[in-house]
């Protein structure tokens, strides 16, 4: 058994380059982007430091739409993938190397007045969902309401009841009506 999962939140660090594979009216749509992930933690003497890793992303068909219509430098995304490493040899021959994040899944992350590319429309306003064209936008709900509070009444104290004793139980007169196996 294996496992190659990637998931990534972070911000694009480029425009991402969109190509069409089988000419402008092919369904072949393949965009390329950066992303920047940060870690920060403390050192030893307590200073925050920060590790900036950078991660190439490859979004195809109907991801790359997305990519294309809402994605642009800055934009932050999560995003589920697969790790791939290719090759191939430069111009002096050379074998190079790349590592890539093929998507799965992309989620525009942020609010809308963050994202540069929801000017374009078709973006919701929680950020997560994209609106085909054709559809009118779905009802928008509150994030979170509060739950209404009963108001708080005193309860009155009952008075004690003298419980009742338990009938006796005739363990000894045992009927037909046992169905017990032993």
């Amino acid at each position: 058994m294996s496992l190659n999962k990637a998931m990534l939140i972070g911000n694009v660090g480029r425009d991402p380059e969109v190509r069409y594979l089988d000419g402008k009216d092919g369904n072949a749509k393949v965009a390329t982007f950066t992303l920047a992930t940060t870690e920060r933690y403390r050192d030893r003497n307590g200073e925050t430091r920060e590790n900036t890793e950078w991660h190439n992303i490859v979004a195809w068909r109907s991801t790359a739409d997305v990519v294309e219509r809402f994605v642009r430098k800055g934009t932050q995304v999560y995003i589920e993938g697969r790790i791939r490493t290719r090759s191939w040899d430069d111009q002096t021959g050379n074998k190079r190397y790349t590592t890539e994040i093929i998507a799965d899944n992309l989620q525009l992350l942020g609010k809308k007045s963050d994202n540069p590319g929801a000017q374009q429309g078709g973006y919701s306003q929680q950020g997560q969902t994209y609106q085909q064209p054709g559809y009118a936008p779905a009802p928008q709900q509150p994030a979170y309401t509060q739950p209404a509070q009963p108001s708080y009444q005193p309860q009155q104290p009952q008075a004690f009841s003298q419980p009742q004793p338990a009938q006796p139980v005739d363990i000894a007169n045992d009927g037909p009506e046992d169905d017990l196996p032993f």
